[in-house]
């Protein structure tokens, strides 16, 4: 018969922080420091043959608790957008704030928000296409009333800048389908998708109030454009850029080396901004051109 190998205190540590692991089981555990960490002796949990059996329930059980948490994010997000654009809504049928602030307040905080609840989906790979799921939703929403389908004058006056239904497959549709691809293609590991919402949402949203507001003085090359909107561009998107990332960085998403990060978001932005008041409007649509160059500008200085 073999000798039994004695009880090492670091094993035997082991040993009794797994017991809080094993249904608090009462009974023997034999470790070596020159086997296998533990083997514990626990009624029921059976060979290592019907562990190994057990392995695809155990799969097929996180597959479905991922499943459950994403459609209840899917859902909480959906009627989160919902609830926003209602509050905008009667916002501007009070009277509160003017129909145009309206909608460039639901252009920015909408997409923002959406980016920042890409946490509150599930680690699965699957997650992102629920989350993208959100914007598919409104998209068709935007097809449906653009094409007269089911006309909903609400939404029509809410995004739209002169109030007809043909306007909503353009700027807005565009719109849409921008969050649509930051959430596929990019997701909640890579900074180019934040950067792009950033800079289309925040950085161009704001733009517009602010050239709209101090806008006198125009960009010789663009006089549709203003100074102090590309100028608000350019700081209001680079900080909410840095706002995203330090966001996911916090989280564990991302591992950014802050002594770089800087310099590259103030380059992009700087793309972006330029890109922007370029005299493109009637031949690209802002909600295509910004993120476009936002996406291959961040590519190329992060390199995902």
């Amino acid at each position: 018969m073999a000798a039994a190998l004695p009880l090492s205190p670091v094993s035997h540590q082991l040993c009794r922080i797994s017991n809080r692991f094993w249904y608090n089981a009462m009974t023997p555990r034999f470790c070596s420091p020159v086997s296998s960490p533990c083997y514990i002796g626990v009624k029921g949990i059976g060979s290592s043959s019907q562990l190994r059996a057990r392995h695809p329930l155990i799969s097929s059980a996180a597959s479905t608790d991922y499943l459950l948490h994403d459609v209840g994010a899917t859902v909480a997000v959906l009627s989160g957008a919902y609830a926003l654009v209602l509050l905008f809504e009667s916002l501007t049928k009070r009277d509160v704030i003017p129909q145009r602030l309206s909608r460039k307040l639901v252009h920015i905080l909408s997409g923002l928000l959406f980016a920042l609840s890409w946490p509150i989906f599930s680690a699965s790979t699957e997650a992102r296409y629920f989350a993208a799921f959100v914007p598919l939703v409104n998209g068709l929403r935007l097809v449906v009333n653009g094409l007269s389908v089911s006309p909903n004058s609400t939404l029509i006056q809410s995004v739209t800048r002169e109030g007809r239904p043909e306007e909503l497959l353009k700027g807005p549709l565009f719109y849409v389908l921008a969050l649509l691809v930051a959430a596929v293609f990019f997701w909640r590991d890579s900074p180019t998708g934040m950067i792009s919402l950033a800079m289309m949402c925040g950085g161009d949203g704001i733009a517009d109030i602010m050239g709209r507001k101090y806008g006198s003085y125009k960009i010789p090359y663009n006089p549709r454009k203003s100074l102090a909107g590309s100028i608000s561009m350019f700081i209001f998107g680079f900080f909410i850029s840095i706002g995203l990332l330090y966001y996911y960085s916090s989280l564990g998403y991302l591992h950014m080396n802050w002594e770089t990060t800087f310099t590259r978001v103030a380059i992009v932005s700087l793309v972006a901004t330029l890109v922007e008041s370029l005299p493109i409007t009637d031949q690209i649509d802002d909600n295509v051109s910004v993120p476009l160059a936002t996406i291959l500008a961040a590519y190329l200085s992060f390199g995902y």
